[in-house]
């Protein structure tokens, strides 16, 4: 988890990063806990920043309009009234949404994906999803547009979801580390070792690898066969592989496309701390919206 406090200039206050409390299925009970917690502690530490609004972002199905969080198989919540709960629980208003959705706004508004009209910001970390801009929109589909972690392209392995062969379960950076561990009986802790070895001629990891790639581009076919995007923008752990991700991923995609439009592949330029950003901006815009019909 993290969370940030924004004064009226836009300048970050306070930045924390929070081990999220997992409790099985009081998980979501737990995550509005620990948020109220840390409204308080930023209150207590910094009486000069005075809050109007708050921005929450979560992963999973997502209804922004609700304000519920409607799964997360990872997170073992269902339909859980984030934004009333944590209301009430720091006498706020809050605004709600998808954590890549929010993280993809502050990238499409000031980072990598400005400037184009159709663009896809794809987050690969701990799972896969996306924020979907078109002609300059959010495009949310009732909370479940952007999750392309679960499109098959594979035969398997199973995924969180109940499926097989999830782009989740295949090329997440999690995903990637857990193939090779159970490929290998190893214990890598993340894809950066995988890759590592990868270019260190180990077979297992080049096979885990090159087939991470290989459902990456298939997927990114799917999402411009129909949407056509000017740009993809990758963000999450796995961008971070650089050169190394994006030369091999731009070839697969190139030789699977035939008439189709080729968008740029560009890096996430925000940073790590594009979520509580993005939850900043809609926070504001939320005050904003509440001005104007006032």
């Amino acid at each position: 988890m993290k969370a940030a406090l924004v004064d009226g200039s836009g300048t970050i206050s306070a930045l924390e990063r929070i081990r999220t409390p997992h409790d099985g299925e009081r998980t979501a009970d737990a995550v509005l806990a620990a948020v109220a917690g840390t409204a308080e502690r930023f209150a207590l530490e910094h009486p000069e920043v005075v809050p109007v609004a708050a921005g929450l972002l979560v992963p999973g199905h997502v209804d922004d309009e609700s304000g519920v969080g409607i799964l997360s198989e990872n997170l073992h919540w269902r339909n859980v009234p984030f934004r009333d709960r944590l209301e009430s629980l720091i006498d706020l208003p809050v605004v709600f949404s998808h954590d890549v959705r929010g993280a993809g706004e502050a990238e499409y508004r000031l980072g990598a994906a400005a400037g184009f009209s159709d663009v896809v910001v794809m987050a690969i970390g701990t799972g896969v999803a996306g924020a979907i801009f078109i002609g300059g929109t959010l495009y949310t589909g009732g909370g479940m547009a952007g999750e392309m972690g679960h499109s098959r392209v594979a035969d398997g392995p199973a995924c969180a979801c109940g499926g097989i062969g999830c782009l989740e379960a295949v090329a997440s950076a999690s995903a990637i580390a857990r193939r090779y561990n159970a490929r290998t009986g190893a214990s890598v802790a993340g894809a950066k070792e995988v890759l590592s070895r990868a270019q260190a001629g180990d077979p297992d990891a080049v096979w885990v690898w090159e087939t991470a790639l290989d459902a990456l581009a298939l997927d990114l076919s799917h999402t411009v066969a129909l949407l056509a995007p000017e740009a993809i923008v990758i963000a999450g752990g796995l961008s971070q592989a650089g050169p190394a991700l994006f030369e091999p991923l731009a070839r697969r995609l190139d030789d699977i496309l035939t008439f189709h439009r080729r968008p740029q592949l560009l890096r996430a330029t925000i940073g790590e701390d594009a979520g509580v950003i993005g939850a900043a901006l809609r926070a504001r815009d939320l005050i904003a919206s509440r001005e104007l019909t006032t």
